[in-house]
C-alpha cells in the first residue's frame, strides 16, 4: 500500500534542528519547504492500487530523492548514504537527524515500478506543471534542439562472447535445453570464458565460430521448431537472442554456403546490430568520423533565452526511431508550454523566420508563424522532418545539409528548375526530361554533346538524379540560410550546447549510464532533466505564494 508522510515532526527533526545551515535557494531549502507540494500523494498513487499491505516510502521522499539522486548523479548506495548521514538531505527529505535510511535496492524498485508505469515522465511532468503555472515560458515560441550519446554502462561482447552467452543463458531458462546442449554441442559451455585457443590464429578463430554455428543452429532447431511446445516469455526471450547472436556476425566460410559447417565472422556489420547480450537495446553509433560509441541517444529540445528544458526523450544509438529529425518533430509535437502570455494576455506578434513567406504550406495546414520557432542543426532538416514542422505550423531556424556535386566546383541540384505540376526536370543546359514514378531523372543521350557536361557529370551514361519528395522544402531552406536575418537568428541554437553539457556530464565528467533497456534510461533522462529545470528554476526566483508557484 501507498505510505504517506506524518505531517508532525520529530523530537529530532533535522530541518527544526539544523535547516538553517541548508543555504536559502539551493535545492535542498526548496525540496524541505515545498517537497509535498511538488509531490503529493497522487504521484506515486497509481502505483499501490491496494489499501493493504506494508506502507511505501512516501510521495514526497521519493519525489525529493529521486530528483537529489540525478541532479548530483550518485549511485543507490551513494543515495542511500546521503539520506542516512548528510544533514541537506535529510532537512530535503523531512527526516530525524537520528533516523536510518533505506536499503539501496529500494531504489531499484522504484526506478523499476516507475519506467514500467503508464507515467515514466512523472518527475518531469511534476516540475513542468511548476514551469506552466509561473508563466515563464508563455509566449516564448523558440525551441533549441540537439542530442547527445550516452555511453552504456555494459561492456560491448564481440561475436563469440555473444553467441557462447546466449547458449549459456538457453541452457539456464529454457526446461530441457541444458540435455539438448550437452547431446548436440562440441563445445563446453559448462566452463567460464571463451574456448582456450590462439586468438591470434585466424584459422583458429574461424574454427571456434563454426563450432558456435554448429551447437546453436541444431539446438533451435530442437527448442523453437515447429515441433516445439509454447514457451513462457524469458523462455522465448532466450532461444530469440540465440537466433540473433547466431544470424546477425557470422556468415558462410569462403567458398561455403554453410552447410558443410564452415562459418566465419561476417565481414560487415549487420544493420541495427545487438552489442551485448546483457543490453539488447544498447547500439554502435558514430559522434563525428573518428570516434564510435556505444549506448543511447538522449534528445534534448529547450528554451535558449531562460535554459528550461521543455522536452527530452531517450532512444537506441541507431535503429528505428533513433534519428535526431523524428525526435525533433516529436518533442516539438508534445510541448506543453506554448501559449499566450501571462494573464492570457497574447503574446508578440510571431513572424516566420527570413526567407519563409507567412502562410507557407498547405492551406488546412495551421498559419505559420502561430506555433514554435525550431532551431537545429543539419541533422534536424530532413525533408520529412521539415514538412512535419511546417503542417503543424511551426516555423524552422535550421541549418540545411550540404550540397555535394557530382563534380567539384560544379552544377548542384539546385541549378536544375524543377517543375512538380508538370513532372519535369530543366537542366542548366536548357534540357527538359519527365521524371519517373520513383521521381528518378535521366538525361542519358542529351549530355553526349553538352558544352556543361565538365561541370555537371563525369558518368559515362550521362548525368541521372532522384528528387526528392520535399525538394521544394529542402531548397527554400537553402535560400533561407543565405539570408542574413538567418545567419543573425542561427548562434541562438548554440544555447543548446551548454544545456546539453548540463545534462550530460556531471564534475566535468560525462555521466555513464547504470541501467539496461530504452525505458529505463528515459525515466533516468526525464528525472535528470526534471532536476536540472528545478534548479534553473531557483535561480529564476521560484516561490510559492497563496497556494500557487510563481517567480519572485
Amino acid at each position: 500500500m501507498q505510505g504517506q508522510s506524518r505531517m508532525d515532526r520529530e523530537l529530532l527533526d533535522a530541518e527544526m534542528i539544523a535547516g538553517h545551515l541548508v543555504p536559502p535557494g539551493s535545492v535542498f531549502a526548496f525540496l524541505a519547504g515545498h517537497r509535498r507540494e511538488l509531490f503529493p500523494d497522487s504521484f506515486t498513487a497509481d502505483l499501490f492500487p491496494s489499501r493493504t499491505g506494508r506502507p511505501s516510502l512516501p510521495a514526497d521522499l521519493v519525489g525529493a530523492v529521486l530528483v537529489l539522486k540525478e541532479l548530483y548523479d550518485l549511485s543507490d548506495a551513494q543515495t542511500a548514504e546521503a539520506v542516512a548521514f548528510d544533514i541537506r538531505w535529510k532537512v530535503a527529505c523531512g527526516r530525524s537527524l537520528t533516523q536510518v535510511g533505506f536499503d539501496p535496492s529500494t531504489l531499484v524498485y522504484w526506478r523499476k515500478q516507475i519506467a514500467e508505469s503508464d507515467r515514466p515522465g512523472r518527475v518531469f511532468d511534476a516540475v513542468a506543471e511548476v514551469i506552466a503555472q509561473t508563466g515563464i515560458l508563455a509566449g516564448r515560441r523558440r525551441r533549441c534542439v540537439d542530442s547527445t550519446v550516452f555511453d552504456d554502462a555494459v561492456a560491448t561482447q564481440d561475436t563469440v562472447t555473444q553467441l557462447m552467452a546466449a547458449i549459456r543463458k538457453v541452457a539456464r531458462v529454457v526446461p530441457g535445453a541444458a540435455g539438448v546442449i550437452g547431446r548436440v554441442a562440441r563445445l563446453d559451455y559448462s566452463r567460464p570464458g571463451k574456448p582456450p585457443i590462439d586468438w591470434d590464429d585466424p584459422a583458429a578463430q574461424d574454427a571456434v565460430v563454426s563450432d558456435l554455428v554448429h551447437d546453436a543452429l541444431p539446438v533451435l532447431a530442437v527448442l523453437a521448431g515447429p515441433d516445439a511446445p509454447r514457451r513462457d516469455r524469458a523462455a522465448a526471450d532466450a532461444l530469440g537472442l540465440l537466433a540473433l547472436a547466431a544470424g546477425q556476425d557470422v556468415e558462410p566460410a569462403e567458398d561455403s554456403d554453410g552447410t558443410d559447417g564452415r562459418w566465419r565472422i561476417a565481414r560487415k556489420v549487420a544493420p541495427d546490430r545487438v552489442i551485448s547480450t546483457v543490453d539488447r537495446q544498447a547500439r554502435h553509433t558514430r559522434k563525428g568520423k573518428s570516434r564510435r560509441r556505444d549506448g543511447f541517444r538522449g534528445h534534448v529540445a529547450a528554451e535558449p533565452e531562460t535554459g528550461l528544458i521543455t522536452g527530452c526523450e531517450m532512444t537506441m544509438a541507431a535503429g528505428p526511431g533513433s534519428t535526431d529529425a523524428e525526435n525533433g518533430v516529436q518533442m516539438a509535437a508534445r510541448d506543453r508550454f506554448h501559449g499566450p502570455a501571462e494573464g492570457g494576455e497574447p503574446g508578440p506578434e510571431p513572424q516566420p523566420p527570413a526567407g519563409q513567406p507567412p502562410g507557407a504550406g498547405p492551406a488546412d495546414a495551421p498559419q505559420q508563424g502561430t506555433g514554435l520557432e525550431v532551431y537545429g542543426d543539419s541533422s534536424y532538416g530532413s525533408g520529412e522532418a521539415r514538412a512535419a514542422y511546417r503542417d503543424a505550423g511551426h516555423d524552422t531556424v535550421i541549418k540545411p545539409g550540404p550540397l555535394r556535386p557530382a563534380v567539384p566546383g560544379g552544377f548542384t541540384i539546385d541549378d536544375f528548375t524543377i517543375d512538380e505540376q508538370a513532372g519535369t526536370v530543366t537542366c542548366p543546359a536548357g534540357i527538359t526530361r519527365p521524371m519517373s514514378k520513383t521521381r528518378t531523372v535521366t538525361f542519358g543521350a542529351a549530355c553526349a554533346g553538352c558544352p556543361l557536361r565538365p561541370r555537371c557529370t563525369t558518368a559515362k551514361d550521362g548525368r541521372s538524379m532522384a528528387i526528392h519528395p520535399h525538394e521544394d522544402l529542402l531548397r527554400a531552406a537553402r535560400t533561407q540560410a543565405r539570408t542574413p536575418e538567418f545567419k543573425r537568428a542561427y548562434p541562438t541554437r548554440s544555447a543548446i550546447e551548454r544545456i546539453i553539457a548540463w545534462t550530460a556530464t556531471q564534475n566535468g565528467h560525462r555521466i555513464r549510464l547504470r541501467y539496461t533497456g530504452a525505458a529505463k534510461n528515459n525515466a533516468w533522462l526525464r528525472t535528470r532533466c526534471a532536476a536540472i529545470n528545478l534548479r534553473t528554476l531557483l535561480r529564476h526566483g521560484l516561490a510559492r505564494r497563496d497556494g500557487a508557484w510563481v517567480l519572485a
